[in-house]
């Protein structure tokens, strides 16, 4: 019953997926979760070098890889980000990992990758960071050597005592006033129930 309300706010079916996985059998798992969610058009790399390929070869809109691929797969995420490949250096790419200690966290957020989630996979789960992914409309960061979605999932300004780094991040200094302060009569106006006429 889920799968239907799932197919029906969302349509996946024309989405080009590239999973990349050592082992033939994740890269099974992985497929039939996505074929699941309604995709019909799954790429598959068992290898870093058939990853590349494939990159090179065709544009993707999501791509899932395991961060043990070829001994290191935040290599390859971090080389996908870094590419000529356009438009796939943007497509949100879903990190996959037997473990998830905070060193691996960290990697993942620095080499490029949207999310990390950690095997065994669960379809709930990849549903949900596919959504976020989709939703989340996180800016693109070209950073010297950091190239990726931009790593803040809220923005709470530029911390007390340093300056901003980005073009869009505001002063902290307040200017003076340019229209006169409220008087009290004003401000309890606002704040008294009106009532509402039918």
């Amino acid at each position: 019953m889920k799968k239907d309300v799932w197919n029906s706010r969302i349509d996946l079916s024309e989405a080009q997926v590239l999973c990349a996985d050592d082992s033939a059998s994740g890269l099974d798992i992985l497929s039939q979760i996505l074929m699941g969610f309604g995709v019909q058009q799954i790429g598959r790399a068992q290898n870093a070098e058939a990853f590349r390929q494939q990159v090179n070869a065709q544009a993707y809109d999501l791509f899932l890889v395991d961060s043990s691929l070829s001994g290191n797969g935040f290599a390859e995420i971090s080389w996908l980000r870094h590419s000529a490949q356009e438009p796939n250096r943007y497509a949100p790419v879903l990190a996959l990992a037997g473990h998830t200690p905070l060193s691996q966290v960290k990697m993942a957020r620095d080499c490029g990758a949207n999310f990390i989630v950690r095997k065994p996979l669960s379809a709930s789960v990849m549903l949900d960071r596919i959504l976020w992914m989709g939703r989340a409309g996180r800016h693109f960061v070209e950073a010297g050597v950091y190239m990726g979605p931009d790593r803040r999932f809220r923005y709470e300004g530029v911390p007390d005592g340093h300056p901003g780094r980005r073009q869009t991040d505001l002063s902290a200094e307040v200017g003076d006033a340019v229209d006169p302060n409220m008087s009290q009569a004003e401000i309890d106006s606002l704040l008294q129930p009106q009532k509402v006429s039918s």
